[in-house]
């Protein structure tokens, strides 16, 4: 027969039983392990493939506008030869104008080498023109065009400042100086690689945030299934436990036994725990609760199971109230605290200072530690579910944590700060259930 001692000594002769009834959940979440890989960081990949891709993105468009730009100053080089060829054939048409067998050929070559072109005086005044907007002219007493000398004087300027002029001379040798400027289509090449960067990058990012939508659809679908899995597959030691812990209390006499109650206490704990797992997926019920007293009671229950050599203190507003589902939100702070703790080697203090934001009716909940700090670089990446810096971790707390904060709460969480060696802050933004009124004499009243 099995005498209280005999149980007393099981109990007490394997150290830290308590963690091994807290942490039981923790063998069930090799479910999440088939969706991480076992011998890389994800994350990692993940990151060498967005490197590659940008980088290959980046020599396409490079190559894609030396292409263009190849193309561009070979067209520059032929329509420079062109203006030069128009040039020598005006000038011999105005020299030859009353020799009516060469102007058909004049003509010809000046159609096969259309410009836009406009011819000047030393003087600057506008002389001749060719391949403008045939429906402008530059002389008033012309009545069957529309006369508009600002139009040729903006294609003036346009033209100085693209090409250098070519000199030439007129009729009776007058000297003259040509203009000309770019064609419609090699305009229209001188931009065309940037506007086609533009539509693939506008494509690019469509599809980018496509494919992440239904990317994180996926994965909430496969949080949803394996978290109820999850509370599933705990319901039946659960009650098997509970079932031993009566028979022992019953058999032994041991109603008042401190270790039967502390083992109460953690399959109660795990009923809590089921109950989160259940609760993911479905829209939580939010209740007024003060914050403080929330924390400071879960802070009461986790730090005994905690090492002695980790100081916990909560400072801060300790009436502010806010919209919560417990269980939940205790599964938000014990991740907070479980990571805190893990990166404390020795000895170390973890801060829970709860701040009210009266401006914006907000709850600021920062959990800061003196552990072995984040850099700066892997801010966002802890909230990235596999990410992990232990060996024997699944990088599941803080992936939850957010998800917990932003999709059930309604809030934020984010790393205020962290300072290698020194210590990290995670900051919990909640909207603050207290409506603040002006009032005529303090500036703010309170009403719940």
């Amino acid at each position: 027969m099995i005498s209280m001692e005999d149980v007393r000594w099981k109990i007490e002769g394997k150290p830290n039983l308590s963690f091994v009834i807290i942490d039981f959940p923790s063998y069930i979440l090799h479910f999440f392990v088939i969706c991480l890989p076992l011998f890389m960081n994800p994350y990692q990949k993940k990151r060498r493939w967005k490197v590659f891709l940008l980088v290959f993105a980046i020599v396409i468009g490079t190559a894609s506008v030396f292409y263009s730009d190849f193309f561009v100053k070979k067209m520059e080089r032929e329509e420079a030869a062109q203006f030069k060829l128009w040039v020598t054939v005006a000038e011999q048409k105005m020299k030859m104008y009353d020799n009516e067998q060469l102007t058909p050929i004049y003509d010809m070559l000046k159609k096969n080498t259309k410009m836009d072109v406009i011819i000047t005086k030393l003087d600057g005044s506008i002389y001749l023109w060719d391949g403008l907007d045939t429906t402008k002219t530059f002389y008033s007493t012309d009545e069957s065009k529309t006369y508009d000398s600002l139009y040729f004087v903006r294609q003036l300027a346009k033209m100085k400042k693209q090409h250098p002029p070519a000199k030439m001379l007129g009729s009776e040798d007058q000297p003259l100086i040509a203009y000309y400027k770019d064609s419609f289509i090699l305009t229209q090449l001188r931009f065309f690689p940037y506007i086609q960067l533009g539509v693939i990058g506008l494509f690019i990012l469509a599809a980018y945030v496509a494919f992440s939508s239904a990317r994180r659809a996926e994965q909430d679908q496969v949080w949803v299934g394996m978290a109820k899995e999850t509370a599933h597959q705990l319901g039946t030691p659960i009650s098997s436990l509970m079932a031993w812990v009566e028979l022992m209390k019953s058999k032994f006499d041991a109603e008042d036994d401190p270790l039967i109650a502390e083992m109460q206490n953690d399959i109660h704990r795990l009923e809590i725990i089921t109950d989160r797992f259940s609760k993911i997926g479905s829209k939580p019920i939010l209740e007024d609760h003060v914050v403080f007293l929330v924390v400071k009671n879960f802070i009461d229950y986790f730090k005994i199971r905690t090492s002695d050599k980790i100081n916990f203190v909560i400072t801060g507003d300790n009436q502010v109230r806010a919209m919560l589902s417990i269980p939940l939100f205790d599964w938000v702070i014990e991740n907070l605290l479980k990571n805190a703790a893990n990166a404390i080697e020795n000895e170390g203090t973890i801060t829970v200072n709860i701040i009210e934001n009266l401006t914006k009716e907000e709850v600021f909940i920062d959990v800061s530690d003196t552990g072995k700090g984040i850099p700066r670089s892997k801010f966002d990446t802890v909230f990235q579910p596999g990410y992990t810096t232990r060996k024997r971790g699944w990088g599941l707390g803080l992936s939850l944590t957010k998800r917990m904060v932003e999709n059930y709460h309604s809030g934020q969480i984010y790393v205020k700060e962290s300072e290698l060696g020194k210590g990290t802050t995670f900051r919990i933004i909640l909207k603050s259930s207290i409506t603040y009124e002006p009032t005529t004499n303090t500036g703010f009243s309170r009403s719940v």
